[in-house]
């Protein structure tokens, strides 16, 4: 045996669903990773603060965007485009995130995923 694991974010370990969104999350070897899926008109103030309980989220970020289009905008007035191909990384402080379009907006977290929108 060669102890190889493999996993499937159409079966994930743990599902967290939001108005206008969804946040797979599949954990492997001891990472968990998450596939966020959201939908335009999609905004994390709005759909994952009431269940998160912090205005802006605060959870760290490293990831990838695979489509759409969203930015994440900072309290001092930053906003960073996340395109598909962004490879990003948002550190713990105060932010706010949108979808921009009409396309849904799916990336993958490598880091912080097991915090979110918790």
């Amino acid at each position: 045996m060669y102890g190889h694991l493999i996993k499937y974010f159409e079966t994930p370990d743990e599902v967290r669903e939001f108005p206008k969104g969804r946040f797979e999350l599949v954990t492997i070897h001891g990472l968990t990773i998450g596939r966020a899926t959201y939908q335009p008109g999609w905004k994390w103030s709005e759909d994952v603060a009431p269940i998160a309980k912090t205005p802006l989220c605060e959870v760290e970020h490293l990831g990838t965007v695979l489509s759409g289009h969203a930015v994440a905008a900072y309290a001092d007035g930053t906003v960073i485009e996340l395109r598909a191909g962004t490879v990003f990384y948002i550190p713990a402080v105060p932010h706010d995130s949108w979808v921009v379009g009409n396309e849904p907006y799916v990336s993958l977290h490598l880091q912080g995923a097991e915090h979110y929108s918790k």
